[in-house]
């Protein structure tokens, strides 16, 4: 049996990791357990952006505001919106002297930052969570995949949308969205395409049409990120693809089936589409009910998408980190009565993400809707939903 250690983190996205560097910062001995192998193990996939009051707070709170300034880019904030046939509905250009509310990062740099600013060995690597059950003296026993355990006193579940630690609070699953997506990159675009590098700019390129939409965001690797959405009856991913007949497996052949969705689209779209390598990713959009609470109980609560997984419109990530300031403060405020501690949090947590995932849904109703275009740009200028 592992040694009993303070507090167990399961999984280390940016809400689990954060929460490790304010506990560790604090005097805390904490364990993140992460399926991963490494920090290497796969791609992180596109960029974040860090909102003042949220990601941007809990990383000042977190001592690494300047780490995050090496990595962000305000210019990411650029956004240039067109209707399917590339008239322009509304444009963004950063200024030089932006404030930076709200500037971008690659979800690869946040997560090695914050992983660079933890004890060595916090990460257990290569930990995926198999089961979690009450410890004969109080706390949690915990077994991994591997066949390892360990005991914690308090089990923080920050391990995402098919969280394992969430039925053990409430009985709620997430719901498809009726809008399944489709992600594959253009490496390296400034040297590969440079006339597409330029029609994507420094930040995002969004074209909507009536049950679909492409968007394109810029990486500061190089590359550009490429998402088409479609948005239609309640299937999910695997039943979707199989009525589409897009053979995934094949990424040449799953172009070449895509491309004819576009053919009345403003040229760039297939372009971008063309120019992706390597394998395209198909992803069903999930939530969970708006306004989701559990029953307290000792030792154990959940932070991020594996409390309130909400539509993915810029707000997620940011609430994670958020709930991870706020659930550092509120263990530091009653060192202790951890139950104390994560009831408070729980309280804070459910009344502000209620309102980030009710505003999250009406912003993707306003992108899924008929009139998506011009809703949105509406948005933008402040004058709509």
């Amino acid at each position: 049996m592992a040694p009993t250690t303070d507090v167990a983190i399961v999984g280390g996205g940016p809400g689990g990791l954060t929460l490790a560097r304010l506990l560790t910062m604090r005097g805390t001995r904490v364990t993140v357990y992460e399926r991963d192998a490494g920090r290497s193990a796969r791609t992180q996939g596109g960029t974040l952006d860090l909102h003042a009051d949220t990601g941007q707070r809990a990383l000042r709170a977190a001592g690494l505001t300047e780490a995050f300034r090496r990595h962000a880019r305000p210019e990411g904030e650029d956004m240039l919106l067109l209707d399917r046939t590339g008239t322009v509905l509304h444009r963004d250009d950063t200024p030089d002297d932006s404030p930076a509310l709200r500037p971008e990062i690659d979800r690869a740099d946040l997560r090695d930052l914050l992983l660079d600013a933890l004890p060595p060995g916090t990460v257990a690597w290569g930990r995926a969570l198999r089961t979690a059950a009450p410890g004969p003296d109080g706390g949690w026993r915990l077994e991994f995949t591997d066949g390892g355990r360990a005991e914690h006193r308090t089990v923080i579940g920050a391990d995402g949308a098919n969280s394992r630690l969430r039925p053990l609070l409430t009985p709620a699953v997430p719901h498809h969205l009726g809008v399944n997506t489709v992600e594959g990159a253009v490496p390296d675009i400034d040297r590969t395409h440079p006339a597409l590098a330029a029609t994507v700019g420094r930040g995002s390129y969004w074209v909507v049409g009536d049950g679909r939409s492409l968007a394109a965001q810029r990486c500061s690797d190089g590359s550009v990120r490429v998402g088409l959405s479609f948005h239609g009856p309640a299937h999910r991913a695997a039943d979707w693809l199989t009525t589409c007949g897009i053979p995934f497996e094949r990424p040449d052949d799953a172009r070449a089936a895509l491309l004819p969705l576009f053919d009345d689209w403003t040229p760039a779209c297939r372009a971008l589409l063309a120019a992706c390598t390597g394998p395209l990713v198909p992803r069903a959009l999930t939530a969970l009910p708006v306004g989701l609470r559990w029953p307290a109980r000792p030792g154990l609560t959940l932070l991020g998408d594996a409390a309130h997984l909400m539509p993915p419109v810029g707000h997620g990530a940011n609430a994670a980190m958020r709930d991870a300031l706020e659930l550092a403060t509120a263990l530091e405020a009653a060192p202790g009565d951890p139950e104390a501690a994560l009831r408070a949090y729980e309280e804070e947590m459910f009344a502000r993400t209620a309102e980030v995932a009710a505003q999250s849904a009406r912003i993707l109703e306003m992108i899924t809707s008929p009139a998506a275009g011009r809703r949105i740009a509406a948005f933008f200028r402040g004058e709509g939903d």
